[in-house]
């Protein structure tokens, strides 16, 4: 094989990457992931997150960090934030094994949209009268759109 294909060939399986040298710049090849290879942390956690129905912001707000430090951990970080591990795995009703790859994700059965039944759960938390107010609205919405669908 020539050098010229040869270099080909190592391109193609790996990524390379400058890397500062006494002598002047080096390129160092970084193995690529296989596909079958398991997520990262972070994509790990992104998956969870939307299986949850969470946004970023309603995870920060649930575990007491800023939303940037939520999108920080779900980015291709490689150290988990050990703190925040078992709040973590508590919110998104996992293990934190699953979280650290150590165990693979479990499939979970299709649910109704927990973003919603979290909603419901802080309007059954509210006073009467504010839970009425709620309910009329929602009542009203509800309403309307059943008077759209029989007419379309």
């Amino acid at each position: 094989m020539s050098t010229h294909a040869a270099a080909i060939a190592e391109l193609a399986e790996n990524c390379l990457y400058p890397r500062p040298h006494p002598d002047g710049e080096e390129w160092q090849a970084v193995a690529r992931k296989k596909k079958d290879e398991q997520p990262g942390f972070g994509a790990r956690l992104a998956q969870l997150r939307k299986a949850c129905g969470y946004t970023q912001q309603e995870l920060a707000q649930e575990l007491g960090v800023s939303r940037r430090m939520v999108a920080y951990y779900e980015g291709e970080t490689e150290h988990p934030p050990a703190a925040l591990l078992p709040g973590l795995a508590a919110a998104l009703r996992t293990t934190t094994d699953e979280l650290l790859g150590a165990t693979p994700l479990r499939r979970r059965a299709a649910k109704p949209d927990s973003r919603l039944a979290r909603r419901m759960q802080q309007i059954e938390r509210m006073n009467p009268k504010e839970k009425r107010q709620v309910l009329q609205i929602l009542d009203a919405l509800i309403e309307r759109e059943q008077l759209r669908a029989s007419k379309g």
